[in-house]
């Protein structure tokens, strides 16, 4: 009978929780899902991480190449975040070219990555006006269940821990680039953004870590990124508008999550650097 009301009624079946505090997973309604975050997932990638929220997971791949700076900015390198959403993770996604989700979550996750100067483009740097390094990393989210933005920056950071850069030697004379891949060194990460996103329900009611379903049933969603626990980003695209009051109970909660998942990442880390002592 509740898989019925549910899916003749999924709105009404969700109010029934909310009623109570309470949502049809079990959760409170600032409460996220379990985070499992595992590092240096793909050996044949310069950096890579997998990560797991509830249903949702998404890989990251960190590439690095060679590159011409821009004339603009000749001391600084280039990072490139590029998320894919296919058939393969939901059936709500269509083959072919990246779709508006996708295309606006990329522009998201360099937003972040560059107001939080997480990492200075001008370490990227190899010689002035010449050569400097881009970093490509592409995120494929192999399972979607809701709130792929805060699972996908979550990926990207800890595939930036892992990155490593081999060395370049330059010669002066005859520009000759020698590339040596068994010298490397780890990007230097300046902070930690991490984002957290709510759903937005009947107005006044606020849903940490989304589901799908609590997603598609939602007036609207607002992420909060927060970098070491301070407020580095506000982020709205469209639906209901939400309070000041409201607004600040989301920044509250964003920095307490944030600190979580700062720890857990921290711990991550830790294991494999143990692992690899061993």
């Amino acid at each position: 009978m509740a898989e019925d009301f549910e899916a003749a009624q999924p709105l009404e079946y969700l109010r029934k929780f909310l009623k109570n505090d309470i949502r049809p997973d079990g959760r409170e309604l600032g409460e996220s899902r379990s985070i499992i975050v595992n590092i240096g997932y793909i050996s044949s990638a310069d950096g890579s991480a997998l990560v797991k929220t509830g249903d949702t997971a998404v890989i990251c791949g960190i590439k690095v190449e060679l590159a011409i700076p821009k004339c603009e900015e000749p001391d600084q390198g280039f990072i490139v975040p590029n998320l894919e959403l296919s058939t393969l993770c939901s059936p709500n996604f269509r083959p072919g070219p990246p779709g508006d989700q996708a295309q606006r979550t990329s522009q998201m996750l360099f937003d972040i990555v560059k107001n939080s100067n997480c990492l200075d483009l001008k370490d990227l740097c190899i010689t002035p006006g010449k050569l400097v390094w881009v970093l490509y990393c592409d995120m494929i989210c192999l399972d979607y269940d809701g709130n792929v933005l805060d699972v996908a920056l979550l990926s990207l950071m800890a595939a930036l821990y892992n990155c490593q850069l081999p060395k370049v030697t330059v010669d002066e004379d005859s520009l000759e680039i020698s590339v040596d891949f068994d010298s490397r060194r780890p990007l230097n990460i300046h902070s930690h953004p991490v984002s957290t996103t709510f759903s937005l329900m009947d107005g006044n009611i606020l849903l940490m870590d989304p589901c799908i379903g609590e997603e598609n049933l939602s007036d609207g969603t607002v992420t909060i990124c927060t970098c070491d626990q301070k407020l580095c980003g506000v982020f709205k695209p469209g639906g209901a508008k939400i309070s000041d009051e409201k607004l600040f109970q989301c920044i509250s909660r964003a920095e307490e999550q944030g600190a979580k998942v700062q720890c857990l990442l921290q711990k991550a880390l830790k294991s494999k650097t143990d692992n690899k002592t061993e």
